[in-house]
């Protein structure tokens, strides 16, 4: 009892004691946490006017957008353009909000009709979009999803739909919000009248120009103090991202001169019959020579890297640096080896013949099964296909009127329907299907044949042809040319050898010593891809931009065909622009300014001739100048000196102006007002179109730069 007792009489003192340590154990919590990202910063790629954008749904588009990119992007490419694209959105909808505006059914339905009123699931029997066929669509993708439809052959599931109908309505939205805008602007006739005398006032001047060039650089001292205060008062031109500096050696694994004697010898020993010792047999064969083989195919796909090409090609489809030769060669000559697009390679001449220039072909495509041509409502076997091709034949054989008509109920060929299966003139080879096109270039005008290749059967008519030239078929043998094992481990080695030795010395002295290039790239961003002369190169930028590394430290990055080691020389911070980043502009700013006041100072001239005298140049004269284009024969474009000109009036002379390549004193010789209108609606007109186009190229740009857009891509490593 008594030790309870003692406990109720410091009761408070305990409360006082345990909150201590609670709030004790919550900072250092806090503390720990102090410059760690948080769970939603890490899960929001970024955040737009208050909207995130969040990681998943993030990835999730770049991840399709990829897809459909294949390999004519990169995956920074596609994250930078579906970062634009979502911030777009987001600046977008913010607008959409504040204005309350929507899409609503009847629109959506005609957004709807304009975008798949070309796509033939829709139409009905007399070629009309039907909106009940798309209701049926949409009804039965949302049945057998997560399973995809298709429209126009291209698979879509019920959520690529949904996405689709979005997109559609945001870019209804988006047209909707800038014809709102366009249509708040107007030319008034006030603006029309100032438009008129911009460009018809005119006045013709007298002048003396002092250009500052007459003044040498090297005379003009600017201070780095001078420079920092001009960066101060001008803050807003002067800010910069957070950016780093590197240079870098790149070690690069290409073939050696001997590496690619190597590759021609080897090409040389393949030209003639040669005796070789057959392990199998334990006796000695003779092997059939490039020149004297009776089967180029085979050969040339046993000993190429790249396989036997059977097409007949103009002289303008071989190699540049060997064309001439090869097409001047006898049947079963050889050239060779010559250095061609990374390849050493040998070609021989097998066969020429004469084709059409071009030619002018119709067909109806008919697929089956398997064909390359062939989607959900395929169901004709090969077999059965062709039966049916054949059919066609046999009836348009009998009258060429109904060929249009097979097209249109029969065709696969979507990209030809509209024009009846024709493909209009082009030349050879440029369909890249060889049965289609030996065909069309090998018959003659009129031919009509059934022609099977991956698409399909084709039932085909030769429609015209012109022209003849030579055609020339060609085997080559090539070979990459690549570096040896021995030139990769000596790339290695030296690269290993520059890596040690700039432990403990400088980074270019050894470099020098060395014979090594030194490649300084400046102001990386922190989203930047590419370096400049080795490509992408994200991890060079996220190593150079990370915590761990430190200025002066060095790494060695694989690159495409060898390594580069790099140092990172700085690293500078978000915020205004240092005075060394900022002289190369504000220098000549503040150089300029000070030869003006030098001229001025020494000026003691009233009127020209005293002027010209004094500063030894002559009193020029420039014609019907106006404010519109406010430039100076014989000097420039000038905008304050014309401006002041149009402030005096005829025979006054001006005091000594600054103008933007020297200084000037000029008179007004007359003064030509511009010509009275009874109406001033045309040039109101010209005023408001020039306002309305101004929407289409600035209207985001100046949406974007008001708005709040924390990019947190690098913080995710989204990138």
């Amino acid at each position: 009892m008594a030790v309870l007792n003692k406990i109720r009489q410091r009761s408070l003192f305990l409360i006082i004691i345990i909150a201590l340590a609670l709030f004790a154990f919550v900072l250092d919590g806090v503390i720990r946490n102090i410059g760690t990202p948080s769970a939603k910063s890490q899960n929001t790629v970024g955040v737009v006017n208050g909207k995130d954008i969040t990681r998943d749904d993030f990835l999730q588009k770049v991840e399709v957008a990829q897809r459909q990119a294949g390999a004519s992007a990169t995956n920074n490419q596609v994250i930078n353009s579906i970062w634009d694209q979502e911030v777009r959105k987001a600046i977008m909808e913010t607008q959409f909000e504040k204005l309350g505006m929507t899409v609503e059914k009847d629109q959506m339905r005609d957004v709807l009709r304009t975008a798949l009123g070309g796509s033939a699931e829709f139409l009905n029997e007399a070629g009309l979009f039907d909106e009940n066929k798309l209701n049926e669509f949409i009804a039965n993708l949302k049945e057998i999803s997560p399973n995809p439809g298709y429209i126009s052959g291209q698979p879509i599931t019920y959520s690529d739909w949904v996405n689709y109908e979005k997109s559609l309505a945001s870019s209804a939205l988006q047209q909707n919000y800038f014809n709102m805008v366009k249509a708040g602007l107007t030319g008034t006739l006030a603006e029309g009248e100032l438009e008129h005398k911009l460009e018809g006032n005119k006045v013709d001047l007298k002048y003396v120009q002092i250009p500052y060039s007459s003044i040498v650089d090297s005379t003009v001292v600017v201070s780095k103090s001078e420079i920092s205060d001009y960066i101060k008062k001008h803050e807003k031109q002067y800010q910069v991202e957070a950016s780093t500096d590197i240079k870098y050696v790149e070690f690069k694994e290409e073939a050696s001169v001997e590496d690619e004697n190597v590759l021609k010898e080897e090409l040389n020993a393949l030209l003639n019959d040669r005796e070789e010792y057959n392990e199998g047999l334990k006796t000695s064969e003779t092997v059939t020579g490039f020149l004297n083989t009776a089967d180029n195919a085979d050969y040339v796909n046993a000993n190429s890297d790249i396989k036997f090409d059977d097409r007949f090609i103009f002289k303008s489809s071989l190699p540049t640096v060997a064309a001439d030769s090869i097409f001047n060669l006898s049947i079963g000559q050889v050239y060779g080896p010559y250095k061609d697009n990374g390849n050493f390679k040998i070609s021989k001449l097998i066969a020429v013949k004469q084709v059409p220039d071009s030619a002018k072909v119709r067909h109806i495509l008919i697929p089956f099964l398997g064909s390359a041509s062939a989607d959900p409502s395929t169901t004709k076997t090969e077999e059965q296909a062709k039966i049916f091709a054949d059919s066609l034949l046999s009836v348009v054989k009998k009258d060429r009127s109904k060929f249009p008509e097979f097209v249109k109920d029969y065709s696969a060929d979507t990209g030809s329907i509209e024009n009846g299966g024709e493909y209009d003139w082009h030349p050879y080879n440029t369909i890249p299907v060889p049965e289609f096109n030996d065909f069309e270039f090998e018959g003659k005008t009129g031919d009509l044949g059934v022609v099977k290749t991956v698409m399909g059967f084709h039932i085909m008519e030769v429609l015209g042809q012109k022209g003849q030239s030579k055609v020339a078929q060609v085997a080559t043998i090539a070979k990459k040319i690549e570096p040896s094992e021995e030139t990769i481990s000596t790339v290695f080695r030296n690269a290993s050898n520059f890596e040690i030795a700039i432990g403990n010395k400088d980074f270019d002295a050894v470099a020098t010593e060395s014979k090594y290039t030194v490649r300084p790239v400046n102001g990386i961003k922190v989203l930047d891809e590419n370096i400049p002369g080795i490509g992408s190169q994200r991890p060079i930028v996220r190593w150079a931009f990370s915590d761990e590394a430190k200025i002066g430290d060095v790494k060695r990055f694989s690159i495409p065909n060898g390594y580069a080691i790099a140092q990172l020389v700085a690293k500078h911070e978000e915020g205004l622009m240092s005075v060394d980043e900022a002289t190369a502009t504000v220098l000549p700013i503040i150089r300029k300014e000070k030869k003006a006041k030098i001229i001025r100072d020494r000026v003691k001239a009233t009127n020209l001739e005293a002027l010209a005298t004094a500063e030894n140049t002559t009193v020029k004269t420039a014609s019907a100048i106006n404010m519109k284009n406010p430039t100076i024969s014989g000097a420039g474009r000038e905008p304050l000196v014309v401006g002041a000109a149009f402030g005096l009036k005829e025979g006054q002379t001006s005091k000594l102006i600054d103008g933007a390549f020297g200084v000037y004193m000029v008179q007004v010789a007359k003064v030509e007002p511009a010509v009275k209108l009874d109406s001033y609606q045309a040039a109101a007109n010209r005023v408001e179109q020039e306002k309305v186009n101004v929407v289409s190229s600035k209207l985001y740009d100046a949406l974007k730069e008001a708005s709040e857009i924390e990019d947190n891509r690098a913080k995710t490593q989204i990138q």
